[in-house]
């Protein structure tokens, strides 16, 4: 039987969705937001002894010093730019050379802020060796990637791993909403659907889904089944393919593994 494989990643940012929605919270409130999820996450991944990558911003990594250099001794860590809310083009050589500064060891991956377009020549010219910034479906109002690849594949001379969507023609997005508002065992449907495609799937998730954040002016498909409660229904998910003997690890790990390159 070919081993199956689930590349968990973590967006790991400021609280800033909020703004996006005319609420104004500063930038303690978002930090202080993202650690009480992360504070909750992190059991979760050592108890079942998962490997992730994180895609963390700079900025939360200078506030978050001691935490990103332990998580960098068991998970990937990975660029997602210098802030959440605002971006520049020096942003991606910038938020690379901070996290090597306090991991140090390289970062191989970028995930651009809300999986805006990026600039793959300046990607490649600030060192990374791969993008995750696609995924190749329709979301309103955000993207419209249907005509991408649901495969690893390579961009002038640039890898990028998209996140996950069942296979075509329905490209369900197997990304942090669908996980949310759909039933798990739907969620888990088009999930296997995609392992048995590809052998591998690479899901998204934001360690502040996990903090209590019912309180916030959000949609309800955003806030909805936050909290102690979303990380109930994380856990079984992660058990569910544990026990069937899915591996889950970093996407670096997974394309040394596969000699991708």
């Amino acid at each position: 039987m070919n081993t199956k494989y689930i590349l968990l990643s973590f967006d790991l940012e400021e609280f800033d969705i909020p703004l996006e929605y005319g609420q104004q919270i500063d930038l303690q409130e978002q930090l202080r937001v993202s650690q009480e999820g992360m504070n909750r996450l992190l059991p979760v991944l050592n108890r079942f002894d998962i490997k992730a990558t994180f895609f963390t911003t700079a900025h939360y990594a200078q506030s978050n010093i001691l935490q990103i250099k332990s998580l960098s001794e068991v998970h990937e860590i990975a660029s997602h730019a210098n802030t959440h809310t605002v971006f520049s083009k020096e942003d991606y050589s910038k938020s690379k050379i901070i996290l090597e500064s306090i991991i140090h060891k390289q970062i191989y991956g970028f995930r651009m802020p809300r999986l805006a377009p990026v600039d793959i020549e300046l990607i490649k010219e600030a060192g990374y060796s791969y993008d995750s910034s696609i995924h190749p479906t329709w979301i309103p109002g955000r993207y419209n990637h249907r005509h991408l690849s649901e495969s690893i594949y390579k961009d002038s001379g640039l890898l990028r791993i998209p996140c996950s969507v069942s296979p075509s023609p329905i490209r369900f997005p197997l990304f942090w909403l669908s996980f949310k508002n759909f039933p798990l065992v739907f969620y888990q449907y088009w999930l296997n659907k995609t392992l048995t495609k590809h052998g591998t799937a690479c899901l998204y998730f934001h360690p502040w889904e996990y903090a209590d954040i019912g309180e916030y002016k959000l949609p309800y498909l955003v806030k909805a089944k936050s909290g102690q409660r979303l990380i109930d229904k994380l856990s079984k998910l992660i058990e569910h393919y544990h026990n069937q003997g899915v591996k889950f690890i970093s996407i670096k790990e997974y394309l040394d593994l596969k000699n991708i390159s």
